[in-house]
């Protein structure tokens, strides 16, 4: 998977974001600023590979806690009444918390709390903390059980680590079917709708389309999230995998809709649940779309 241009820091303080699924919320914090330039999409080469520099695929889908000797350890989330902090230590192979990290799509470190029947989402962005403890206000909103998604890049490594464990909250739930054919290949915020364009394929150099419009279904410009057009991740309905893809060139404005087009590193066919997140008019929407992933000989 081809990433944008990162930068490395050492012990700074990322910026606390929380996401409520399928809402809005105002950001100006991640408003394109004048050094995002070299980083806000990846450019289509004349070999029609991307013009950014490789930083490997993702080393683990986040259905274990260890991985390449990392280790997500502490994890802590709040109870499902109120606001609190979500809380974890990311241990290097020495068993030492990690404390240096290189920045990935303009954040050292990207939280997902995901609740496992796909129907709760949220991305975080937490602070840092001397001892190497990670924190970041969440609402849960409801019981159930709740998977915990790291996604770093430990400075000097060339590839993303991705770590989740899955922690209880108290108190009844039923969990919701998650959605699958036809119908679930569009969101719907209310203000803005994503549409899949075409089915996704397993491969190292695919690429997934999404159509974003207005409820009237006429084209949206879009701001700048996280140094670039927009930010998509997902889980296989299935297994629960994680999968992190990203924008590869600028979108395409049409006369339908403003398309998306991203990167993909499918490694196993499947339905999977994807949640897109735009920046439209200074207002964060996220957007849930399920997406069809075939086998290359299963293409007619």
């Amino acid at each position: 998977m081809t990433h944008p241009h990162r930068r490395t820091t050492t012990l700074v303080a990322a910026a606390t974001a929380t996401l409520l699924a399928l809402g809005l919320s105002a950001c100006s914090s991640d408003e394109r600023s004048a050094d995002d330039a070299d980083r806000i999409t990846l450019t289509p080469a004349e070999d029609g590979g991307s013009g950014a520099q490789p930083v490997g695929n993702p080393v683990g889908d986040g259905t274990s806690a260890t991985v390449e000797g990392y280790r997500m350890s502490d994890v802590t989330l709040p109870g499902a009444d109120g606001t609190g902090d979500v809380a974890f230590r990311i241990l290097d192979p020495s068993g030492a918390p990690l404390l240096t990290y290189t920045e990935e799509q303009t954040k050292l470190l990207h939280l997902y709390v995901v609740r496992d029947d796909l129907a709760q989402f949220r991305h975080l962005h937490p602070t840092l903390g001397d001892d190497g403890t990670w924190t970041a206000r969440v609402d849960l909103g409801s019981p159930g059980r709740w998977r915990v998604v790291a996604e770093f890049i430990p400075q000097g490594a060339t590839n993303p680590i991705v770590l989740g464990t899955t922690l209880r909250v108290a108190g009844d739930w039923t969990p919701a079917e998650v959605p699958r054919g036809t119908a679930a290949q569009t969101g719907d915020d209310g203000v803005v709708k994503a549409r899949l364009q075409a089915e996704g394929e397993v491969g190292p150099n695919g690429r997934l389309r999404l159509r974003v419009t207005d409820e009237d279904g006429d084209p949206v410009a879009l701001g700048s999230y996280l140094g670039t057009s927009a930010h998509l991740t997902g889980f296989a309905i299935d297994s629960r995998g994680f999968v992190h893809v990203h924008p590869y060139g600028a979108p395409e404005v049409t006369d339908d809709g403003t398309v998306l087009t991203f990167h993909t590193v499918f490694t196993q066919p499947g339905d999977y649940r994807l949640f897109l997140q735009v920046r439209v008019d200074g207002l964060l929407h996220q957007l849930a779309v399920t997406a069809p992933v075939i086998a290359p000989e299963e293409v007619s």
